[in-house]
């Protein structure tokens, strides 16, 4: 299902046939250039929407926005691909003052604030244990998949819990996928910018059984394209779908479909996020970036 090229080509998780039973459900798309923000201030809009275990919050500002969490029950992500960004981050376990973006930051449980400053997005990820954050979401009821399993999070991190920052400026490196970074709750594949059209011939269908992939886009035109399986009941078949989105964007590509993406313009930007972690990714030597400070689970989700 992926071109010779693609560094997922090895995953053997995807070589395994397996057989579904619906009702199947389908995706959550937030088109947010098209949408009203579900918060605003003075110089700031942001977006929110769930899936099943993560909210998505993407917030385009031009001057300062601060967000605060009491009681956080567990880690959650900040990030920005735009570099003149600056961030305040406090927290019990660490704080970081006019830190520039282009970096990934991974905030520990308990309270905390984030203070962003300049002109630009920043994304943040959160689980859907924070209800409040749920309720803000521009889909706060979504349906039940029966083939995603109760989250489970992983193994608390070397040393423990404390705020953790990790620039992009990765180099990109031969049989590598991007550029990942995982911790407790999820996984995110910011992945290289690119400065062409997506070659039509070397697109990469392919499906998850158990779990979601969230696309975000950050800059560009994109098409996402799903294709459920048929069963022996005609009562569960879905329609093929495509979803043209301009950024910024989230298209949450339910399991088991088979999805692939193109991205349309000369310019584009898109990150896939996971929750809780991929197994697959974290096993692959040399993948996951800062595989040093997050131990591996004890069971597998494929």
């Amino acid at each position: 299902m992926f071109d010779d090229s693609d560094p997922r080509k090895a995953l053997t998780s995807m070589s395994k046939e397996r057989r579904f039973s619906g009702p199947f459900c389908g995706p959550e798309v937030g088109n947010f250039s098209q949408e009203p923000p579900q918060q605003a201030g003075d110089g700031w809009q942001a977006w929110m929407i769930r899936c099943t275990n993560l909210v998505v919050r993407l917030v385009r500002l031009e001057g300062t926005v601060t967000f605060t969490r009491t009681g956080q029950m567990d880690e959650y992500m900040v990030f920005s691909t735009d570099a003149d960004l600056r961030f305040d981050i406090e927290t019990a376990m660490g704080t970081v003052t006019d830190h520039p973006g282009d970096h990934l930051f991974v905030v520990p449980p308990g309270d905390s604030s984030v203070t962003v400053r300049g002109t630009g997005q920043v994304s943040f990820l959160y689980t859907t244990r924070s209800a409040d954050l749920v309720a803000q979401c521009a889909n706060p009821e979504i349906p039940a998949n029966p083939n995603i399993p109760p989250f489970q999070q992983w193994p608390d991190p070397v040393g423990g819990f404390r705020l953790r920052a990790y620039d992009l400026d990765v180099p990109e490196q031969d049989g590598r996928f991007g550029r990942i970074f995982r911790c407790t709750t999820m996984i995110v594949n910011v992945l290289p910018r690119f400065t062409a059209p997506r070659d039509t011939s070397k697109v990469s269908p392919h499906y998850h059984a158990s779990f979601e992939q969230i696309s975000l886009t950050l800059e560009g035109d994109f098409e996402h394209f799903l294709r459920w399986p048929w069963t022996s009941d005609m009562a569960d078949w879905l329609p093929d779908m495509h979803i043209r989105c301009a950024s910024p964007s989230v298209a949450v590509l339910p399991p088991p479909a088979i999805h692939t993406t193109l991205w349309t313009s000369e310019t584009t930007q898109i990150v896939d996020i996971f929750s809780p972690p991929r197994m697959d990714f974290s096993k692959k030597d040399g993948w996951v970036l800062n595989a040093a400070d997050y131990p591996l689970a004890q069971t597998e989700i494929e």
